[in-house]
């Protein structure tokens, strides 16, 4: 597995607008099968670009939905993104897409980026790729879920749980912020990003 840093945005960026068909819509009890950026009007927006296969991402999957769960009635919305091929990998394809957030239990949307316009637009990476955005929709935080690895440590969430907490006590998220580190997004032959 290629280890990939996230490129570490600069805070304070717009989310960009997206429109992405979700591999399992009744997850949010919202209408529709596809999900944008407007859909979500919570206090914090946690984006998550991740995907079926990748080591890191599996790893930190549970403590995403706990998570999720936790923050539900506080002003948090997730919502999960899989830009990576199907063509190159079949399994991160939007059918098992689907199979997986059902067999796991997503709380919260799990939206196909076939394109790879939309990790393109957030300057996404990697899997996991964390972006929180506050209420005006500003990047407030970027980084790991916590410190741990797959075969190193059970996942805690740590890191992406206390910027959630001080988004909505503070307003901001002060202090250093450590960069995702996974799989690299598996781009389109020519789809790669420059820089």
């Amino acid at each position: 597995m290629a280890r990939t840093y996230s490129t570490m945005v600069e805070l304070g960026s717009p989310a960009p607008a997206f429109d992405l068909p979700a591999a399992n819509p009744e997850a949010d009890g919202r209408e529709g099968l596809r999900r944008a950026l407007s859909d979500f009007d919570a206090s914090a927006l946690v984006v998550v670009f991740t995907c079926n296969h990748c080591p890191y991402a599996r790893h930190v999957e549970p403590v995403l939905i706990s998570l999720a769960n936790e923050f539900a009635g506080e002003g948090v919305d997730f919502v999960a993104i899989s830009s990576n091929d199907p063509e190159a990998y079949p399994e991160d394809a939007f059918e098992p897409m689907s199979v997986r957030a059902r067999e796991q239990g997503y709380p919260f949307p799990y939206l196909f980026d076939e394109t790879q316009e939309t990790a393109r637009a957030y300057g996404a990476v990697c899997t996991p790729d964390v972006f929180v955005f506050g209420p005006d929709r500003r990047l407030a935080y970027r980084g790991r879920v916590d410190e741990t690895r797959p075969n190193m440590g059970e996942p805690t969430g740590n890191d992406l749980r206390n910027a959630l907490r001080e988004l909505l006590a503070e307003g901001a998220v002060a202090g250093e912020q450590q960069p995702s580190m996974g799989c690299n997004i598996k781009w389109k032959t020519g789809n790669q990003p420059v820089g």
